[in-house]
């Protein structure tokens, strides 16, 4: 009988596999196979551990196409959409992920780096690593979010805009400040000063200051000009370091190198672009 049961759930996600789709929930997979809940369990463990499924949260199940079966499975671009709304948030991808799939390939992005509005755990999926930052209020930001198409449908990315704002919110998983000045050095030319401009009002002004201070130094005059419009209008602007945890370090902390007198932002050590 459990032989039976697992023969079953294979046959039911290569049949799946046929019709191009790789995602499937337990309560799909008991429904479609009259079977119930532990019968379930016990068939989707065996496969689990033959590695021709991979089950990143409870109930969502992911099967593994055989092109992918050295990797563990699919890559995440596959199947995040389906998994946020199994998880009925929302979210987009981001960061350095997102930087990358908009052409800023300096470096390999190590993680799939997702924002959603829940704290949720880091997921190992095959040979990926999907990592979830937290973004408490997702609605003024979704004028940065577009679709991306995918193999398998669409998933959600930010914008270059939101992208670069971002790198600045999450700078220890943006990689620091060298590594962001190298992204925004791609990035910045196929950012649009007018997005940016309204987006720069959802985030903290050191976030949009020290990204101004970047984007001139970088030579990105008009995105960083706009944003610099929209963040005076936000009243006084105090001073801010470009890297705080250079600031904290007593062999940065004497003397500034510079102080960027347009954006208000105390520079200790000049940014290092990866060539």
């Amino acid at each position: 009988m459990i032989y039976d049961q697992r023969s079953a759930l294979a046959t039911h996600i290569a049949g799946l596999l046929a019709q191009g789709r790789i995602i499937f929930t337990s309560r799909e997979a008991e429904q479609a196979l009259d079977i119930p809940r532990g019968a379930f369990l016990d068939a989707a463990e065996r496969l689990l551990r033959r590695k021709a499924l991979i089950n990143p949260r409870q109930g969502f199940y992911v099967a593994v196409p055989p092109q992918f079966a050295n990797w563990g499975g699919p890559p995440p671009s596959w199947y995040i959409d389906a998994l946020m709304q199994h998880e009925q948030q929302p979210y987009y991808v981001g960061l350095l992920k997102a930087a990358e799939l908009h052409g800023a390939t300096h470096q390999a992005v190590m993680e799939f780096q997702v924002i959603t509005a829940k704290r949720l755990p880091r997921i190992k999926a095959g040979r990926s690593l999907i990592a979830f930052y937290y973004r408490k209020d997702m609605a003024p930001v979704m004028a940065g979010i577009e679709d991306r198409k995918t193999d398998t449908g669409l998933m959600k990315i930010s914008s270059p805009a939101l992208t670069a704002l971002d790198l600045l919110r999450y700078p220890q998983a943006s990689g620091g400040i060298d590594n962001i000045a190298t992204v925004l050095a791609d990035l910045g030319s196929k950012i649009d000063p007018m997005q940016l401009a309204n987006l720069a009002a959802t985030v903290e002004k050191p976030v949009a200051q020290r990204l101004g201070h970047l984007l001139d130094r970088l030579g990105h005059e008009a995105p960083a000009s706009a944003m610099h419009d929209a963040l005076g209008a936000r009243g006084t602007i105090a001073w801010t370091e470009l890297d705080r945890r250079e600031a904290r370090d007593p062999d940065f902390t004497p003397s500034p190198l510079e102080r960027d007198q347009r954006w208000h932002v105390v520079v200790r050590r000049t940014p290092e672009l990866d060539e």
